[in-house]
């Protein structure tokens, strides 16, 4: 009777309906129990997540570079290598190659414009030329499409002496819009220089400028070859945009694997970002998207020096608004209370809107009590010869200094620069011995840190103007 009873109510738990329900119990034990048995893996996972360094066995030797433009008065043992010197070091380094992109060149000696300020640029270019001609240096330059405004006479001139090989790009058909606006160089993919100085003589002598330069740095060197070799490709006649680019262009060394680079005495993790996205191989961070991590990772200040600053598409036929880095700065300052700086320059071709914007950023400072958000126009002097100068006089650097990380780029700071303009920039960020950004990088940092604060503290940084 009693087995009866048992067979009874086995086949009645066994019957197909409920099968479901016996599913459902298995999933939750293995989804929801199992994985807290195994807590302790978990943990250390989580632990080892942090982002990786990667090692460069060069010893880099880094520096700033800076154009201080004629009658702009700093004390000398406040500005750092010029531009110039540091340029014709860089031809002199050259053995086989010397690699260059930028959006024009205007280098030659012009008697037009006084004290003989083209005359640097000129240096510069009879260096190239030499090097190109009599000492059989590969010089290879990627330039932007050239127009009226921008001619390619110094270019061609060294086309045509057979001391040079010149590509430009089209952005119009590359991507609609847009222009070449990198400023870099490369020597044997072993030096290079990135900043705000085009291959102009004004960026020698009348304009103000800031760079880096690497010396035996080949690691990042050739880093920054492939995005050479990008333009170098966009540069046919019958170039296109891929859908995707060939692997040997793709990069380990990025925001998330910065490499570790060391000199002397001190260790930095580096990058290099480029923009726009289409011309971005495998691996290689976005200009914009480093900016806003490194604003969104500084702990204690932000300051940011740049020629144009607007969260607008500005080249656009149809206004674009673009809010991805100012939104990232009224973040800092309100939910983390970072000191935010802004510099930004004030000449005869600054935006009127500017000021709307940027008065926007300041008003929060008086909204909330504990929110220091502060902005000043800079203002290169000039003398009543040199504002004959056309696009002169004006403070051109495009970088960002917080207390953890540093950003030398070549972009103003509108949409359009991160979405059809090519440019790149180099970050080097603090590491210590467990892969995390903390104070171990404290000259090159520092440096450009007093930089800035040598400029804001200047007189040539001003209130902003009331509206």
């Amino acid at each position: 009777m009693h087995l009866l009873i048992w067979r009874k109510k086995k086949s009645i738990w066994c019957r197909p309906s409920c099968i479901p329900v016996s599913i459902v119990i298995v999933l939750i034990v293995l989804v929801v129990l199992v994985p807290l048995l195994d807590q302790p893996n978990i943990v250390q996972m989580n632990a080892t997540s942090a982002p990786i360094s990667l090692h460069c066995s060069d010893e880099c030797r880094l520096s700033l570079v800076e154009s201080i433009p004629e009658g702009h008065m700093y004390p000398p043992n406040v500005t750092h290598l010029p531009t110039k010197n540091v340029w014709l070091d860089l031809i002199d380094e050259a053995q086989t190659q010397i690699e260059i992109a930028s959006f024009y060149w205007s280098l030659r000696y012009n008697e037009e414009y006084p004290y003989n300020s083209s005359i640097e640029g000129e240096q510069v270019f009879q260096a190239l030329y030499a090097a190109g001609s009599k000492r059989n240096i590969d010089l290879k330059i990627a330039q932007n499409w050239p127009n009226k405004q921008f001619p390619n006479v110094d270019t061609e001139y060294l086309v045509k002496k057979k001391a040079a090989q010149v590509r430009s790009l089209n952005f119009s058909k590359l991507l609609g819009n847009g222009i070449l606006h990198t400023k870099f160089w490369i020597i044997d993919r072993k030096h290079f220089y990135i900043g705000s100085a085009n291959m102009d003589w004004r960026a020698l002598t009348q304009v103000k400028e800031l760079g880096i330069v690497a010396f035996n740095c080949s690691c990042l060197a050739s880093d920054l070859g492939k995005v050479f070799d990008v333009y170098w490709s966009l540069g046919t006649p019958d170039a296109v945009v891929p859908d995707s680019w060939p692997e040997e262009l793709s990069t380990d060394i990025n925001m998330e694997h910065p490499i570790n680079i060391s000199d002397s005495q001190h260790s930095y993790g580096a990058f290099i970002t480029s923009s726009p996205p289409p011309f971005s191989p495998t691996g290689r961070t976005n200009d914009d998207t480093a900016i806003v991590s490194i604003i969104d990772s500084a702990e204690e200040f932000v300051y940011i020096s740049v020629m144009d600053y607007q969260p607008m598409c500005t080249f656009t036929h149809k206004l674009l608004f673009w809010p991805n880095i100012d939104d990232a700065i009224r973040k800092a300052a309100l939910e983390n209370n970072v000191k935010v700086k802004l510099l930004i320059s004030w000449w005869k071709h600054s935006s009127p809107a500017e000021d709307h914007f940027l008065r926007s950023l300041t008003d929060l400072s008086q909204a909330y009590p504990k929110v220091d958000l502060q902005v000043k126009r800079f203002v290169v002097p000039s003398t009543p010869e040199q504002d004959k100068i056309p696009f002169a006089r004006v403070n051109h650097n495009k970088y960002m200094v917080t207390d953890r990380s540093a950003y030398i780029g070549t972009s103003n700071w509108s949409g359009d620069y991160f979405t059809s303009t090519a440019g790149v920039a180099f970050v080097f960020q603090d590491l210590n011995n467990d892969g995390n950004f903390q104070n171990i990088t404290r000259d090159i940092r520092k440096d450009l840190q007093e930089v800035f604060e040598r400029d804001w503290n200047s007189p040539y940084a001003v209130p902003l103007r009331r509206l």
